[in-house]
């Protein structure tokens, strides 16, 4: 939270938007995955110890539970996954940038009700909140890919409909006898 002066010159304290159930429900799993992947506990010691933490209550139960068991149950064909996107070997990622990656492979594999951007987006903001300066970044580019790959119609009709987007805007900015287009340099 930032402070920040208000009216009168006195400090107040800003609030973040508040999170979600299914966005706090991730960095449940975030936190599980990690202590499962780092300190080597097994997904029966995460599952029974992660609820009892602060504000967990204030998470999606039913989505930790299932993404949690997913990732870890799946791991092998989720890190085959990644690692067929990544330029290093799976083992070398950073512990939080390999759990995210894993947690998302998951997701887009899994989960075809959640459109792939809000996956690559709630991903990205974990990596930001969690991971190191520039991880979201790779996350971002990997993610892109393995969604590619996992969810090809739902990606190309999502790029089609940007292109489209695209071409109408050209077309309106850049269309001969438009106001705005085709006008000539300054002198």
């Amino acid at each position: 939270m930032t402070t920040f002066a208000g009216d009168g010159g006195q400090l107040q304290e800003s609030k973040a938007p508040p999170r979600s159930a299914r966005r706090r429900a991730r960095e449940f799993v975030l936190q599980g995955l990690y202590q499962w992947r780092v300190g080597g506990a097994d997904e029966a010691d995460v599952a029974a110890q992660i609820p009892e933490m602060d504000d967990f209550a204030k998470a999606d139960r039913d989505f930790f539970v299932t993404t949690l068991h997913r990732v870890i149950g799946q791991q092998e064909a989720l890190t085959a996954l990644v690692a067929a996107h990544i330029d290093r070997p799976f083992r070398e990622l950073s512990p939080i940038e390999a759990c995210v990656l894993l947690m998302g492979a998951c997701e887009l594999a899994n989960d075809p009700e959640t459109p792939y951007r809000v996956i690559i987006n709630e991903a990205i903001e974990l990596t930001k909140s969690f991971g190191g300066t520039d991880g979201h970044r790779y996350v971002n580019g990997v993610l892109d890919k393995v969604a590619a790959a996992v969810r090809p119609a739902e990606v190309e009709a999502k790029k089609g409909a940007v292109d489209a987007r695209r071409i109408r805007t050209h077309r309106q900015v850049f269309h001969p006898g438009h106001p705005i287009g085709h006008s000539r340099p300054r002198r």
